[in-house]
C-alpha cells in the first residue's frame, strides 16, 4: 500500500532538512552524535543579561544574544550540553537528546550533565573490561 501523500511530503522534508542541517554542521567541522534532540531556555530565570556564560561556551555558536533575551538557531545545536555546564541557573536551560540505539536523555542542571556523562564512561570501561578478560565460560573451554 503506498503512503500518504500528506506524509510522503513530511517525509521528504525531514530528510532535506537533515540533508541541510549535515552540510550546515560539515562547514564548521562538526560531528553529530545524536539522532535528534531539543533545546529549550525558560527566559523567566535565565539571567543572560548578567552573564553569557551559554554563549561563550556553545561550540557552534547556536547560542546568540537577542534584544533582552538568549536566542536559539536550532540547526546549529547539537546537544552537546556545553550550555547546561555553564548556566548558573539550574532548570535554566533543558536539553533533550536522543542516541542511534533509542535513548533518550534529559538533563537540565550541570550535576545531572556531569553523572550523565560519568554514567556513559561507567558503561564504556566495563564493557572494555569484560571483553578483556576472559569469562568463566572461556576459560572452561580452554
Amino acid at each position: 500500500m503506498p503512503k500518504p501523500k500528506k506524509q510522503s511530503m513530511v517525509t521528504t522534508t525531514s530528510k532535506i532538512k537533515k540533508k541541510q542541517r549535515d552540510e550546515l554542521l560539515a562547514s564548521f567541522g562538526v560531528r553529530e552524535f545524536f539522532v535528534e534532540g531539543n533545546i529549550t531556555i525558560d527566559k523567566r530565570t535565565c539571567k543572560g543579561v548578567e552573564c553569557k556564560l551559554c554563549i561563550k561556551a556553545c561550540p557552534t555558536n547556536a547560542l546568540f544574544w537577542r534584544t533582552g533575551e538568549v536566542g536559539i538557531v536550532e540547526e546549529l545545536c547539537v546537544y552537546c550540553g556545553a550550555c547546561v555546564l555553564n548556566c548558573i541557573v539550574d532548570n535554566c536551560i533543558i536539553v533533550v537528546r536522543k542516541r542511534e540505539n533509542g535513548e533518550t536523555e534529559t538533563f537540565s542542571k550541570p550535576k545531572a550533565f556531569i553523572m550523565l556523562a560519568h554514567s556513559i564512561s561507567a558503561k564504556k570501561r566495563h564493557e572494555r573490561v569484560k571483553a578483556a578478560f576472559p569469562t568463566l565460560e572461556r576459560i572452561l573451554k580452554m
